[in-house]
């Protein structure tokens, strides 16, 4: 068995936004534990044209490996209904990333993610859960991290997740 670590995982979705962050969530905690979870911000779709989406950051301890972790963030994007044929610039049901996995760094597996520092709706989230947490590459806290974000700050904060 592995020694437990601590992992982030970013949530988002707009189509049927808050039955699908309340089940992604519910499911997780069934998995592995209780969750520590950001506060929900509402941001606009980036990249193409569509509703809004809803976001959070997720953290909970596992002793699984990342593939393992990323493949049932997978699992459970399907039972959401995700439709993947429509590529990365669309509407989604649900949208689960591995940002975090405790301090590694692994291109391959794309740890850290690279949407730490791409999107305000990845790096608040994540800056609001764990302000102080290193960034693995960077060994910036992630606060540091969101004061000098250079990308556009168009969040919301909306209100919690009925769990």
């Amino acid at each position: 068995m592995n020694p437990p670590v601590r992992v982030f995982v970013s949530a988002g979705s707009n189509i049927d936004r808050r039955a699908n962050l309340e089940a992604a969530c519910k499911a997780l905690n069934e998995d592995y534990g209780e969750l520590e979870l950001s506060p929900v911000y509402q941001s606009p779709a980036e990249g193409f044209s569509g509703p809004d989406f809803l976001n959070l950051v997720a953290g909970f301890r596992t002793e699984e490996l990342p593939g393992q972790v990323r493949q049932r963030l997978a699992e459970l994007e399907s039972l959401a209904g995700r439709d993947r044929s429509a590529g990365k610039f669309s509407s989604r049901t649900l949208d689960l990333d591995l940002l975090l996995y405790g301090d590694r760094i692994d291109a391959t597996l794309k740890l850290p993610h690279p949407d730490i520092e791409r999107y305000a709706f990845v790096l608040k989230p994540l800056a609001d859960l764990a302000s102080d947490l290193r960034h693995p590459s960077t060994g910036a806290t992630m606060t540091e991290l969101w004061r000098s974000f250079p990308g556009s700050r168009h969040l919301q904060e909306a209100p919690p997740l009925g769990l």
